[in-house]
């Protein structure tokens, strides 16, 4: 399958595996003072992802923990068919992996009634040991990137070598734009789409996890 290399998943989180992006979902709803121009800068790319989602939560007071995580967890849908896509990945023995711009303590137990092993989860985390919440990085960029991801999903994808593996990447927003650019097959949503299309890198809209399930269905007929 593939090109005789074996196939890898690195998945986003927020907006592909869940319907809505969870950070800006609890921004929205709690309304930190002064969340909206930081977000602006962040999406228009005046400022790094690290230092847009950085600055964000630093608006919170850490004794929010519990009530920023509860909202998390009752407002977040996860897309349709992502069981499904599990199982067809473990099927046919496809490595997955979480590479989430989206923090610890609500991207973890989300997925929790998944069951994929925590080590297949690449997310930021938070500290809460200071009076404000503080994002740390236990992912950043090395190497190529220079883009100030805070979780580089090109250092993730560069753990499993191109000449190896036939890197696929689903994503749906400007966190996955780098990681496209070196993925082999690119499964799209809305502003990476949009994106995909302006830099003319090869993709496959979705909307669904069985929309991807039936397109992984046809190159593996086809011998892609």
């Amino acid at each position: 399958m593939m090109m005789n290399k074996q196939p890898v998943v690195f998945c986003d989180f927020d907006g592909t595996i869940t319907d809505n992006d969870n950070i800006v979902e609890i921004m929205k709803h709690f309304l930190p003072e002064g969340y909206e121009e930081v977000m602006r800068a962040t999406v228009e790319r005046q400022i790094s992802i690290k230092e847009g989602v950085g600055r964000m939560f630093a608006l919170f007071p850490s004794s929010r923990r519990e009530e920023i995580k509860s909202f998390a967890l009752e407002q977040a849908v996860i897309r349709e068919g992502f069981q499904d896509y599990l199982q067809h990945l473990q099927d046919h023995r496809i490595p997955f992996y979480v590479t989430s711009g989206g923090i610890d303590f609500f991207v973890k137990p989300l997925l929790e009634p998944f069951h994929i092993p925590e080590e297949q989860i690449y997310c930021n985390s938070a500290d809460f040991s200071q009076s404000q919440i503080t994002i740390t990085w236990p992912h950043p960029c090395e190497g190529s990137c220079t883009n100030q991801c805070g979780m580089c999903k090109v250092t993730v994808m560069n753990q499993f070598p191109s000449d190896q593996y036939y890197r696929i990447l689903i994503g749906d927003s400007i966190t996955d734009f780098e990681g496209a650019k070196i993925a082999d097959l690119v499964y799209s949503r809305s502003t990476l789409t949009k994106r995909c299309e302006e830099l003319g890198v090869q993709h496959v809209p979705f909307q669904t996890f069985h929309d991807i399930i039936e397109d992984m269905k046809q190159k593996t007929l086809q011998g892609v």
